[in-house]
């Protein structure tokens, strides 16, 4: 039983999403050719970049009996970097920290914006719709031309890409421009079934200064206003990235120690205990946890976390904290890195809650006001005593909408 014949991440019988055969190509052509091949015998194929969509979903078909064509163990080749540019073209089965390696071993001033884990694939989470952490952290919107090859096994350039460039070489503005002349149809590549994307471009953040930090609120009923002063400084693109809110609970899950470091009764994991077990952590007595990085020369950072203090501060009890502020194994160090483009894999250090623990996400988007922000997390919360699951809500800033991620 591997990862991509049987679904890591079942929620119905494991048996009932099977491949019938695997595929590796290696090139285009060879998709090309796989896809015709399906065409001809009526065979669905079910297309993986690498698989790992961890939480949500895992390679194995949806529909019983597909061949599984996986992209990434043979397509795997940063194609292209460009300083200048501050852009790349990458395979599917180029993960995170593929990517990064490849620009430190150039030594480039250039960052990738990486997800909480960097095992993935980067062009695999682009067009799931995926989001990091840095000012190019919506990674769809930040992706430039893309290779497609059709379900009929024709081959289709987005963007500047589909007009050549000379002499048969690639079209020197397909990652600097994202349309083309005419309709712009990259969105029906992502989250369908459309199209394979065998190659994809990526816009890349030059290096810059930054600041993360962290700022703790004491009270359960603080979320509304927490949520409510967050909304303007992310309109006003104050917040200079995409930050996180996260309950108190969390500060305890990732430090990768078990539940029963602090509670061995049953049913779910109670409030008070969690009181209990935060103020014995540097952060204290606390029930919200905001996480941000703040970027530019030290004037701008500045001028910038001084207007968020000054919010943050009309909640009573409140306190902002810098990295320098907390020891060397505290969390804030893991933010840090994923919010400057490096690809780490703390954040599984949580599933060491549950012994032999397995896991779910589901993460549903609501729009960054206290009213919505707390009928979704009221929602959630009770589904979770119902099934009696721990809650651990971790609200991700976009902007005008906060992804409300559910870590089951």
């Amino acid at each position: 039983m591997t990862r991509n014949t049987h679904d890591a991440y079942h929620v119905i019988d494991q048996e009932e999403m099977v491949c019938s055969a695997l595929a590796y190509p290696s090139s285009t052509s060879e998709v090309q050719s796989i896809v015709k091949w399906a065409n001809e015998y009526r065979i669905p194929l079910w297309p993986i970049s690498m698989g790992r969509n961890i939480g949500y979903g895992g390679a194995a078909p949806r529909v019983p009996g597909s061949v599984v064509v996986d992209l990434g163990r043979n397509m795997n080749q940063v194609l292209r970097i460009d300083e200048n540019n501050a852009s790349c073209m990458v395979e599917p089965g180029v993960s995170y920290f593929k990517l990064y390696e490849e620009i430190q071993k150039r030594n480039l001033p250039l960052w990738i914006d990486t997800p909480d884990l960097g095992g993935g694939s980067v062009l695999g989470n682009a067009i799931d719709r995926g989001v990091g952490y840095t000012p190019y952290g919506d990674h769809f919107a930040n992706h430039c031309g893309m290779e497609v090859v059709l379900p009929d096994g024709s081959l289709l350039r987005t963007g500047m890409g589909a007009i050549p460039g000379k002499d048969g070489a690639d079209n020197p503005t397909w990652e600097s421009f994202q349309h083309a002349y005419g309709p712009a149809i990259d969105g029906i590549f992502s989250q369908s079934n459309f199209g394979i994307v065998t190659k994809m471009g990526f816009w890349l953040m030059p290096e810059t200064g930054h600041q993360s930090y962290m700022i703790t609120f004491p009270r359960e009923e603080d979320f509304e206003q927490i949520v409510d002063i967050i909304r303007p400084l992310a309109l006003k693109r104050i917040l200079g990235n995409i930050p996180q809110l996260r309950h108190a609970i969390q500060e305890l899950a990732v430090t990768g120690k078990p539940r029963t470091n602090w509670y061995t009764g049953s049913g779910r994991f109670p409030r008070d205990v969690v009181r209990e077990g935060v103020k014995a952590l540097p952060v204290g007595d606390i029930s919200w946890v905001f996480y941000g990085t703040q970027y530019g020369d030290a004037a701008s950072i500045k001028s910038q976390l001084d207007i968020i203090k000054s919010e943050f501060s009309k909640i009573k009890g409140s306190r902002f904290m810098l990295p320098s502020e907390l020891p060397a194994d505290h969390y804030i160090h893991s933010r840090v890195n994923v919010c400057s483009g490096v690809p780490v894999l703390k954040e599984l250090d949580w599933l060491n809650w549950k012994s032999n623990a397995a896991h779910l996400f589901f993460s549903p988007i609501t729009p960054t006001d206290s009213k919505n922000a707390r009928t979704i997390h009221n929602l959630i919360d009770n589904l979770h005593q119902k099934w009696g699951f721990d809650t651990f809500p971790t609200l991700c800033v976009a902007g005008r909408e906060m992804h409300y991620i559910a870590n089951i």
